[in-house]
């Protein structure tokens, strides 16, 4: 074993894959990443990404396992070797996308998939099987990060705020990196040489999984998504839902460090949405634009509440599926007074960004190296997450 590590830590450069399945369930990301160094001295460059997306029967099964009511051991052992072939064949489909052979990948890093995250027991569960990816690539595959972070009292949760504050930080600028995907999270990272500000990161709230919740619902899984924030820009906002949401929303108010998932923003909570929305007949377009709302003034509370009084913000940088829902985009960019940019229009692809977070993180763990950040997660200490499965 000691063999196999020492041999990809020999190289001055490393080509890995990330893997990642967030909580809007699009799909798997996978991100071919070239990287070298490690700590502060990490680059990465982006060589090839590819996104599979899931077929409607497995994001459903996925969600199910998500509500502990309708779960059961059978399900998820079944889905954690089956997600397990999927995320292979994910990693699988980018090497050959960049006209590459498996045998040139030094390790694969996989998030797996979210199905519950407990901070409050310190417990959290990720699946996609770890050995299954390795088996079926023959590559070194690291995964299963968060357990470590909450081990030693985190949240286990943001991660992404390790690799923004090594890739993202500037000497001029006090940057807010954004990632909307399913939930919303931010990191603060302030400029460098900033005295008395620690990076540091905590999740938003809704970011698309009830709009995608919404959309699914309504059209019947005819569409799985707001194109483009197309159907919100056509609508009104319903001022008595929305502040419905917002007034009901305990964990927008509660101070970080702070994670959450589907735990709170599911199915329960999308059915009382819509039957809301019933009560007060709105029409399709009316609630997707609320609800599209909800998770605009959800990320501009917090800003106002929990970063201004820290730092005067410079640009927020956003990534993840919202960059690409114009309604999202703009009303950010209308209620927030710096300047809302996409991450595309800084570095790589926003979309691949959480993949190659992973690479990064991953790196640090062949490195020995500490990769979570306990201002954001709000573990005692510096610790390595991962675990390492061998081919």
């Amino acid at each position: 074993m000691l063999r196999i590590i020492s041999s990809i830590l020999e190289k001055k450069k490393k080509v890995a894959v990330g893997l990642m399945s967030g909580t809007s369930l699009d799909g798997i990301d996978a991100a071919l990443v070239e990287i070298e160094g490690v700590d502060d001295e990490t680059q990465v460059r982006l060589i090839e990404f590819e996104s599979i997306p899931y077929q409607a029967e497995d994001r459903n099964r996925i969600i199910e396992l998500c509500n502990p009511e309708n779960s059961t051991v059978e399900k998820i052992c079944q889905m954690n070797v089956e997600l397990g072939e999927h995320f292979a064949e994910a990693a699988l489909t980018v090497i050959e996308k960049a006209g590459m052979k498996p045998g040139q990948i030094d390790f694969i890093s996989s998030h797996g998939q979210t199905i519950f995250h407990w901070p409050e027991k310190e417990a959290t569960f990720q699946i996609g099987e770890l050995a299954v990816i390795a088996a079926r690539t023959g590559i070194v595959t690291v995964g299963d990060f968060r357990p470590n972070d909450m081990a030693h009292g985190g949240q286990g949760a943001p991660l992404v705020p390790f690799v923004d504050s090594l890739l993202f930080s500037d000497d001029q600028r006090n940057r807010v990196l954004m990632n909307i995907g399913g939930i919303s999270n931010l990191t603060i990272v302030p400029k460098r040489g900033a005295h008395a500000v620690a990076c540091t990161a905590f999740d938003i709230g809704p970011g698309n999984v009830l709009i995608d919740g919404v959309v699914r619902t309504v059209t019947k899984d005819r569409q799985s998504f707001d194109m483009d924030g197309l159907i919100a820009a056509k609508g009104q906002v319903d001022g008595r839902l929305l502040d419905e949401l917002l007034q009901n929303d305990a964990f927008l108010a509660r101070s970080p460090p702070k994670s959450t998932g589907r735990e709170h923003y599911n199915d329960a909570l999308l059915q009382k949405i819509l039957t809301r929305a019933d009560e007060l007949d709105l029409p399709f377009d009316t609630l997707v634009t609320t609800v599209t709302h909800y998770t605009i003034k959800s990320i501009v509370r917090s800003i106002h509440t929990f970063v201004s009084p820290i730092i005067d913000v410079d640009e927020v940088i956003v990534s993840g599926g919202g960059v690409h829902n114009r309604s999202i985009m703009e009303g950010l960019q209308n209620e927030l007074s710096c300047n809302v940019m996409k991450l595309d229009d800084l570095t790589f692809s926003s979309d691949a960004k959480e993949a190659i977070a992973f690479v990064v993180l991953a790196n640090q763990f062949l490195h020995g190296k500490s990769n979570n950040l306990p201002s954001a997660t709000g573990a005692n200490r510096e610790t390595i997450m991962g675990k390492l499965v061998l081919p």
